[in-house]
């Protein structure tokens, strides 16, 4: 963050202030989860600095050169590295350099080896289609937890959102109408403006996974009547005060999968983004347009023709018009 402070005289009040606001609006230029990611990607540069004792910010793309080299020899991803490179150039600007060694020959040759040698392909995890869900569902312990985890897996899957949102969810974001539920997601990744979306979940055709009655079940049964929707229970069934973390949806997850009689392998391949790639994945199976899948789950237009391409993979292949 830029001291802005360092500018201003001691003796001005007005200006102080004015400065410790830019600071906070500087702040809030990122959102929470990236502001933690970058604190953790400079605190590991640093710490990479001073153990081969190079001064941190260092003109120059030699040092930046050999973190890099760390990283690829520690099996970072290149998606990673490309994200502790940008967080480093973001530090170096920060700190009122007008280019960072990430624009240097050097650095940008190396983050070229590594993407060249390590490929570029993510690892994906895979989606939670209806037939996953519907196991999951059924497989649902009866007590308090069952609840939970059956609300979480139906609400989430029916609404498509991202992690953080759904951890983020309070009852104030919830309005019941005739047809279902029309929730507020108020922290949208792609929002940056911090407007708000409204996304309906309509009650289900059938009432043991409906996402709706669901979702009240598990209310009712908490004793949840404001605050946080999603919250940690223990295994004496007390309930949080405090929502879910986002990372702790994987975990919910994969438990869940377990129970539902996934092996290991299946298990393995699922993660916090399974609920969401799933929605997207189901609803163009299903024959949804792109605008359709792009409103229900948030995603930009380029992100949703991935899951599109998916579900078309084998619909549109010639091998499966072979008569095999």
């Amino acid at each position: 963050m830029p001291n802005l402070e360092l500018l201003i005289p001691s003796s001005n009040t007005e200006l102080w202030e004015l400065a410790e606001q830019a600071n906070r609006f500087f702040e809030a230029a990122k959102a929470p989860a990236t502001r933690k990611a970058y604190a953790t990607d400079i605190g590991d540069y640093r710490a990479f600095c001073a153990k081969i004792g190079r001064p941190f910010l260092a003109p120059g793309g030699q040092v930046l050169a050999l973190y890099v080299a760390d990283l690829a020899r520690r099996a970072m991803k290149p998606a990673t590295i490309a994200r502790r490179v940008a967080a480093i150039a973001t530090e170096y600007h920060t700190a009122g350099y007008r280019e960072s060694p990430v624009s240097s020959f050097l650095v940008r040759e190396v983050l070229r080896g590594v993407r060249r040698t390590l490929g570029t392909a993510q690892e994906r995890k895979s989606p939670l289609l209806l037939g996953d869900i519907e196991r999951i569902v059924a497989q649902s312990p009866a007590r308090l937890l069952g609840l939970r985890d059956r609300a979480l897996v139906l609400f989430g899957f029916a609404l498509g959102s991202r992690r953080a949102e759904l951890a983020a969810l309070e009852v104030r974001d919830l309005e019941l109408t005739d047809q279902g539920l029309v929730v507020i997601i108020r922290c949208g990744k792609a929002d940056e403006e911090q407007r708000g979306r409204q996304v309906p979940v309509a009650f289900g055709a059938r009432p043991e996974s409906c996402p709706v009655r669901a979702l009240a079940a598990w209310l009712h049964a908490a004793g949840i009547v404001d605050g946080a929707l999603f919250r940690a229970v223990d295994r004496h069934g007390n309930v949080s005060a405090r929502q879910l973390e986002p990372g702790s949806i994987a975990r919910i997850l994969k438990k869940a999968a377990r129970r539902a009689g996934m092996n290991a392998a299946e298990v393995a391949k699922l993660g916090g983004h399974s609920l969401r790639s799933g929605t997207a994945t189901a609803a163009a199976i299903a024959g949804a347009s792109e605008r359709e899948i792009a409103a229900l789950t948030g995603h930009r237009s380029r992100e949703v023709r991935r899951y599109i391409r998916d579900a078309n993979l084998f619909r549109a292949s010639a091998a499966g018009k072979l008569g095999l």
